[in-house]
């Protein structure tokens, strides 16, 4: 089943599938694994971004998350169809808490070895870097076949540059620790505020993006 499902997921649209065990989301108690799925970002959109997003951007990660979320559902549905239950992480979405989503794409696909998280706060994918979306679907399936370990060292090179960069000032500067992943890495709400203040014309301020432009890794492809 792994194999189905990682060549279903590829020939939709993902670039990468990992699998994961997790702590269940609230309401889920029976879906203990979990399925990453990485989409890459247009490198030239992203080399775009200067000191605010483009136009360009916001209509390529809108198109972006849709995607995912057209390929998550695709896998939940194979899922149940060979007797399995699951729930789809919405791409982009808050559930319940400001700024945070059901379960989070990062922790899953981190734990899933197809990357570690960065002083950014993003995700950075061993073979593609910062520039990527994230789906999961949660699932009762058993997907320990497809396990693989997590990465002993991060992909975050230290630089600082996207410390530096952000115009929000958000980013803490800390490095993620694995053993402690509730620990703040970005203020989102101070994020968040200064996109609705200052982008408000592209995309009511929904996006950024100066932190994945600024991120030197871009991956061991």
């Amino acid at each position: 089943m792994v194999n189905r499902i990682k060549t279903l997921a590829l020939e939709l649209g993902a670039w990468e599938v990992g699998f994961s065990e997790i702590e269940p989301a609230p309401g889920y108690p029976t879906l203990k694994h979990a399925i990453s799925i990485v989409v890459k970002l247009s490198d030239s959109v992203i080399d775009a971004i200067d000191n605010a997003p483009t136009f360009t951007y916001f209509h390529h990660y809108r198109s972006v998350n849709a995607l995912i979320d057209q390929i998550t559902l695709k896998i939940g549905m194979f899922l149940e169809k060979n007797g399995a239950q699951y729930v789809c992480v919405p791409a982009s979405q808050s559930h319940g808490r400001a700024y945070f989503g059901l379960y989070s794409h990062k922790l899953a696909a981190t734990k899933a070895g197809l990357g570690t998280i960065g002083r950014n706060a993003l995700f950075l994918s061993k073979k593609y870097g910062a520039r990527v979306r994230l789906g999961t679907i949660l699932t009762d399936m058993d997907l320990s076949e497809g396990f693989q370990p997590m990465l002993s060292e991060s992909l975050c090179t230290d630089c600082m540059l996207c410390v530096k960069a952000c115009p929000a000032l958000a980013l803490s500067g800390e490095a993620f620790d694995p053993m402690q992943p509730e620990k703040k890495l970005v203020d989102a709400k101070s994020c968040s505020e200064y996109m609705k203040e200052k982008f408000q014309l592209i995309g009511r301020g929904s996006v950024c993006g100066i932190c994945i432009r600024s991120c030197p890794y871009k991956g061991q492809n």
